[in-house]
């Protein structure tokens, strides 16, 4: 098949959602990959620009994500990209998806255990969660400030 494979190497951004679908469960989160350089002038690493990925999981990887993941831990994540394109009321969007394939912990940044995910557990996620609004608004000046203001929260998150 002739699919674009990736390795994202980030954080995740927002807590994941859980959704008991018709076809099984599925998972999505935000995942943040900020590229960090040396910065020669200033002897320091330095943060250049942060891509945004959802990230969809399904079946039983769904399941795991849900009970795994909490926002700010470092992630790897393997999967098909999907960048889709949409005009929305006269506006141009696109938005970078991966559906994954393996989603684990980077253990460069800490340690982890592994264990078994029980029947239990996974039913106790199918409780539904609300679903966060992950759309951005076109930018106007306002939005472009807050827009601003937000990603420097983030940063400051995710650092």
């Amino acid at each position: 098949m002739n699919e674009t494979m990736v390795c994202a190497v980030g954080r995740v951004a927002t807590q994941p959602v859980y959704r008991e679908m018709a076809s099984g469960p599925s998972a999505r989160f935000r995942l943040a990959v900020t590229a960090r350089y040396w910065d020669r002038e200033k002897n320091t690493w330095t943060d250049g620009h942060t891509n945004f990925f959802t990230v969809w999981a399904n079946r039983q990887l769904a399941t795991n994500t849900a009970a795994s993941l909490t926002v700010g831990e470092p992630v790897i994540v393997q999967g098909r990209l999907k960048v889709r394109t949409d005009v929305r009321e006269g506006q141009s969007w696109t938005s970078a998806d991966i559906d994954a394939v393996a989603i684990g912990h980077d253990l460069a940044w800490g340690t982890a255990a592994f264990r078994r995910a029980s029947k239990t557990e996974a039913t106790a996620l199918s409780q539904t969660q609300p679903e966060p609004n992950w759309e951005t608004p076109p930018e106007s000046s306002e939005n472009a400030a807050a827009a601003r203001e937000q990603s420097g929260l983030v940063a400051a998150v995710l650092t």
